[in-house]
Order: C-alpha cells, then structure tokens, then sequence
C-alpha cells in the first residue's frame, strides 16, 4: 500500500480528531433497504449513534425540493447522514447544500457503490480511478456545507494498491473523517474485507476513520476495533441479518451479554410489519416484499435457516407469511440461534 502518491492541499482545517457524534455506530446506507421505516425500527432500540439514507443519485440536476423532502427523513434523536452520488462538482455541493439546510446533521459521499449502473456513470466506486475527480467533487461540497462531511470508499476499484491517494485526497477536500469498505469494486461482497487496509489508513491519515465489512457479530466490532484503531464501526448486512447487533454492542462495552429472547424477536417484526403497512398506505404486497429481503438476512441467525428460507419464501400472502416466521422464531431453541456468534455460522459458511 505504499506508492508514490499526488499531493493534495487541504484548504480547510481539520475541526475533529474523533467522530461529532455518540456512540461510535452507524448504520450502513443500503440501497433499496435504509428507508425511514427500516432507520427507526433499529433506532428504537438504542445503541446507534448515526443512522444513515439510501443514496440519492445527482445527475441531471440539482436535487429538488420534493426529493430533498423525501429524502431528510429524520427519526427523533438520532443524527442522520444523507448519502450523495454523483460526479458534477457544482450539482453535488449545491445538492449537499439543500440536504444540509433541510435537517441533514452530515453530508456524505458515495464512492463505494459497485453496480454496473454506477461504473457506467463513472459515479460511485468508478470515481476510485479518479482521486483528482474526487478531490474537485468533495472540495466543492465542502465550500457549500458548513456541517459534517463525509466519505465512504472501497478499498479501490480493481486493486487497492492506490487507497492511500485515494484516501489522502478525501482527507485533502475536507471531508471530516472517512469510511472504508476494505473490498474493492472487484469483489462486490465476496470473499473476506481486508481489515489491515482500514488499520492502514486509520495510521496514515489525521481525520477520525470508520471500519465497515464483515461486522456479523458483536464481538466483531470491538475486534475491528482493537485490530485496526479505527475511530467507529459501520455496520449494513450484518444489522439486516440481526436486527439487535448494535443493542448487543452496547451491552457487551458494559461487560453483559444480551441475546434477543424469540418474544422480543416476533415483537419486532410485528411492528415492523405493522409500520411497513402505513408506509405503503396498506398495500400489503409491497409489505410482503420487504419482509422477503429482510428474511434472507434474518435466516441466517438459524443452523436450519436454509430449509426455513426456502420455505417461507414460496409465500404469497402476508398473513400467511407471518404467521409462518413466528412460528419459526417460537419453535427455535437458544442452541440452534446464532445471534451471539457461538454457531460461527457466518464465519463458517454453512448457513449460505
């Protein structure tokens, strides 16, 4: 990871050695998955410091005020950062400006994302081949945004030998601290994050940086930690998979160990379902829908989670689909659940 590298000027002071906010977890931003409804139902439960959007796409014009509206969606307590995309200086920091004035408490960039939609727009992670874009986009945010800014990258597009230009550049236009994915465009989500390149950059920058990748388990980000210094721990997949991962994180930092009972579980869902329900102004379809994806993830806490998946998957009616997942979180004894890591199901494999 050690080349030579551009140098780029920072014309802003770092204002920050940590992050602004308490406790030191964020709530990855997913596509199509970090809606209000999906913000607030794991914000209720205590334990994440900052939750943030889906990205919003910048191209052909500035964001409008309906988007702006649709977009800062806050849920009470709990600082939100908005995440942009795009790669036109003056629409991303006029954008950032808007999401800022409307209640957004950080502006972020995406510079991860590794559709082939993104790379065709030579947006999202296709701006890694570009630290110079990525300096002018971020610099020109940063002249609009008086609040926090930041940045989410992947460890680089096809390699990762150039991260440390890539990083120093976001450190460069101002950005406030950083997010590292440690995989590259390359790998999507296969294969294992590269934790080192986060306890890399973490050493070779001044602002405060956040590890994210292949945080399934509590223990995880007390580990990522440890290893890598990191100032904070993102987590996405794994939170969807185990919807209590950030309450378990506060109560393992208070030395307790908190496991979710099958009452609290099916107690969450219900009110998941039931606040999907109002979000889709009844359309129980669409309900059904999100209950779907979110089950892909959640199966994965059970050593016989495959077989139930493929099962309730084949549901067509949210009634019914219910009712099956509640009597599968009943059923389910404490030795088959893999909350706490002791099945290392994630780690091992075995549950797909």
């Amino acid at each position: 990871m050690s080349q030579n590298e551009t140098t780029y000027i920072r014309k802003f002071p770092i204002r920050t050695a940590k992050l602004p906010y308490e406790p030191d977890t964020m709530l990855a931003p997913m596509e199509g998955v970090t809606d209000l409804t999906i913000r607030t139902a794991l914000g209720r439960m205590g334990g994440i410091g900052i939750l943030c959007t889906e990205f919003v796409r910048i191209s052909g014009n500035v964001l409008s005020a309906k988007t702006v509206k649709k977009t800062v969606l806050k849920t009470p307590g709990i600082p939100l950062s908005v995440q942009v995309m795009g790669n036109d200086a003056s629409k991303m920091a006029d954008s950032a400006e808007k999401v800022e004035l409307a209640g957004a408490d950080i502006v972020d960039i995406n510079l991860g994302c590794p559709t082939k939609n993104a790379v065709k727009g030579n947006v999202g992670s296709a701006m890694l081949k570009d630290p110079e874009l990525l300096y002018g986009v971020l610099s020109a945010m940063r002249s609009k945004v008086k609040g926090w800014l930041s940045a989410k990258i992947r460890a680089g597009f096809d390699e990762s030998e150039h991260v440390t230009t890539i990083a120093k550049a976001v450190q460069a236009s101002g950005a406030d601290f950083l997010i590292v994915h440690p995989r590259r465009r390359r790998d999507f989500y296969d294969g294992v994050a590269d934790w080192r390149i986060i306890a890399h950059l973490k050493n070779e920058l001044d602002i405060p940086v956040v590890g994210n990748g292949d945080i399934w388990y509590p223990q995880d980000a007390q580990r990522m930690i440890d290893e890598t210094s990191c100032d904070g721990v993102m987590i996405g997949r794994g939170a969807m998979r185990n919807p209590f991962i950030f309450k378990q994180i506060k109560a393992l930092r208070s030395g307790e160990m908190y496991n979710p009972s099958n009452d609290e579980l099916v107690a969450f869902f219900k009110g998941l379902v039931e606040d999907f329900n109002i979000a889709f102004e009844g359309r129980h379809r669409a309900t059904l829908n999100r209950m779907k994806e979110l089950v892909k993830y959640f199966s994965r806490n059970y050593a016989d989670g495959i077989a139930f998946r493929k099962e309730i998957l084949r549901q067509q009616h949210l009634d019914e689909f219910c009712e099956q997942l509640y009597k599968f979180i009943d059923a389910s004894s404490f030795e088959k659940t893999d909350f706490d890591g002791k099945l290392n199901l994630m780690k091992s494999g075995q549950n797909g």
